[in-house]
């Protein structure tokens, strides 16, 4: 792919500059004109290009780093400079969690979107799960079957055991949107559990709901693991918004 500078400088519309560089970059990958593995010009021509500060092109390679769009390395030559890369899966996550966390997306809206992507992730993963997918999930459930468990690592295999049943739907848009979601839901989830007078009263519950749902994706019933994900997940959080109204 070719990264040819445009011949007119772009005309400041009232952003900041660094973000005069993140539009920048954004236009070209969403145009195709930039992929993965491509190098962002040096950071003196792209000052001069864009008519701003070689601070300004640092702070936003900074926050592109952060996002996990580019990475960058000392040098001269291919393995120098700052390069597109493939926005891992972690980051959409991170940023997801930092979103839900100031509460610019509603818990609400947040759990609907879970239903709707979980819905086809499990549907896929009675399609296409493998014996070590199974064996992945399987170990999770008999940890969450624990009597002692603590409600923290109870959460956290929670959480594993939706983002291992995401990973076997063998889509990986579908799978990292679903973690991102699912990993975005552990504190405030976490936070109503300990709000919880009686830990034993629900627990009996989200556990028949993953067997319930484990057992469907082992046999191939897409349907039926679509209908028992909705089902688990809705119920789950009518008790546990009770808690967290608290």
């Amino acid at each position: 792919m070719t990264t040819d500078l445009p011949s007119e400088k772009r005309v400041d519309d009232g952003l900041q500059a660094f973000e005069l560089v993140l539009g920048w970059v954004d236009d070209r990958i969403l145009s195709g004109a930039m992929e993965v593995g491509d190098q962002l010009p040096p950071e003196r021509e792209l000052a001069r290009l864009l008519d701003v500060s070689r601070a300004a092109v640092r702070e936003a390679v900074r926050t592109l780093q952060a996002q996990g769009v580019v990475r960058s390395s000392v040098g001269a030559g291919p393995a120098g400079g700052t390069t597109i890369t493939a926005v891992p899966s972690g980051a959409l996550g991170r940023m997801l969690r930092v979103h839900v966390a100031l509460s610019n997306f509603p818990l609400p809206d947040v759990v609907e979107v879970r239903i709707a992507l979980e819905r086809l992730s499990v549907r896929l993963a009675a399609a296409h799960a493998t014996p070590a997918d199974l064996s992945v999930m399987r170990e999770l459930l008999d940890t969450m079957d624990d009597p002692d468990i603590d409600r923290a690592h109870f959460n956290d295999c929670d959480t594993a055991f939706h983002v291992a049943l995401a990973a076997a739907a063998g889509n990986r848009l579908a799978r990292d949107l679903t973690a991102a979601i699912r990993e975005s839901l552990r504190r405030p989830i976490l936070d109503r559990f300990r709000n919880l007078e009686t830990w034993e009263g629900i627990t009996p519950g989200l556990r028949q709901g993953h067997e319930a749902i484990f057992d469907a994706v082992s046999r191939g019933d897409g349907d039926a693991a679509a209908a028992l994900t909705e089902e688990h997940i809705r119920s789950a959080w009518r008790a546990l918004s009770t808690a967290g109204s608290r």
